[in-house]
């Protein structure tokens, strides 16, 4: 038995790394989608819904990656930079070959037409995502600017326990999973993609009229705009008052009205995420499973939507429960489980 257990563990961090590339890397899954669309397209005699889908999802994809990478660049001006740059160059060159049409497609080769068909359709949800990722710049500007009228808001912190074995932090969190959260964005990029398409195809004439510049703008105000500002307002509903302790023994959650007693020692999962729109804990062990996102809740009355990061005494007494930890790059994200040597033992 033990002479499989290194197997078994290789395979099982070989999945887990695999799972945190593939949800890391929307850029190569991005360029993945279109490249099946185009040979869809080529194959294919007319542009059907499947490979339609395909593009939406692509072009949104690579923006969702540009978008989270313009937001890390330092300095931040450089970021805002690279990112009103590329959306009015991308948003500049869907004009032009709006406005080209046919004429632009006449004469070329098949595979070259359906390249830059792919990368036309592509490219309308891709700058609806990047020019509403410069409207959250804009209002986040605001509201620092906002700020500077009243204390600034501070990070969640660890205060001592009543319970007098361990400490505990106060937040609040959306009691909702990473997955639903993605199919949710997933579904609003389809929505906006397939209503503005139809609203530019049904008003064609008054599209024609207008120009392409303009029926751009409209389609992002009328569909974009308060389809993403609707989500927000649900997102921000659904917020609870939480609370995680860590004693000597075990985890205590509450989660608005519920709460939940974890031993350590049969805790199977435990994320624990402090910064970014993903700041998060996620849990799983003794019948609970919960994951609790902060970075979208609204925060506290002077306090920001993150997590404070995890104290020494709880990295030891996870590790005397036989928790082994695997950490990110910036120690953003911690990642506790079993360890595996004590499960192979057992067997």
């Amino acid at each position: 038995m033990t002479d499989t257990a290194p197997t078994t563990t290789s395979e099982r961090r070989l999945r887990r790394e695999i799972g945190r590339r593939l949800v890391r890397a929307p850029l190569a899954g991005g360029v993945l989608l279109l490249v099946a669309a185009t040979v869809w397209t080529i194959a294919g005699d007319d542009l059907s819904f499947f490979p339609f889908l395909l593009m939406l999802l692509g072009g949104w994809s690579i923006a969702f990656s540009f978008v989270n990478a313009t937001m890390d660049m330092r300095p931040v001006r450089a970021g805002v930079a690279v990112h009103l740059g590329v959306a009015v160059v991308l948003t500049a060159v869907m004009i032009v070959v709006i406005d080209a049409g046919s004429e632009l497609l006449a004469g070329l080769p098949e595979p070259v037409r359906a390249v830059i068909v792919v990368l036309q359709i592509a490219a309308g949800p891709a700058a609806g995502w990047i020019w509403l990722g410069l409207l959250s710049r804009v209002t986040d500007r605001i509201g620092r600017r906002d700020a500077l009228r009243r204390p600034s808001p501070v990070a969640p912190e660890w205060e001592r326990d009543e319970n007098g074995d361990g400490s505990h932090v106060q937040f609040s969190a959306l009691d909702l999973r990473m997955r639903a959260l993605t199919v949710a964005i997933v579904a609003v990029v389809l929505v906006v993609g397939t209503a503005g398409t139809v609203l530019l195809i049904a008003f064609d004439d008054a599209v024609m009229h207008m120009g392409a510049r303009l029926a751009i703008i409209l389609t992002g105000a009328v569909v974009g705009l308060p389809v993403y500002l609707m989500l927000r307002a649900v997102l921000r509903r659904r917020t609870l008052s939480c609370s995680v302790a860590f004693g000597d023994d075990d985890l205590r959650i509450r989660a608005g009205n519920a709460t939940h007693r974890i031993p350590f020692r049969q805790l199977q999962h435990l994320v624990w995420r402090t910064r970014s729109d993903y700041a998060r804990i996620e849990v799983r062990g003794a019948g609970v499973d919960l994951s609790l996102i902060t970075g979208l809740a609204k925060p506290p009355s002077g306090r920001t939507a993150e997590l404070p990061a995890l104290p020494r005494r709880v990295f030891r007494r996870l590790e005397l429960a036989g928790l082994d930890v695997e950490r990110s790059r910036r120690d953003e994200v911690v990642t506790f489980s079993p360890r595996q040597s004590a499960h192979a033992s057992t067997r």
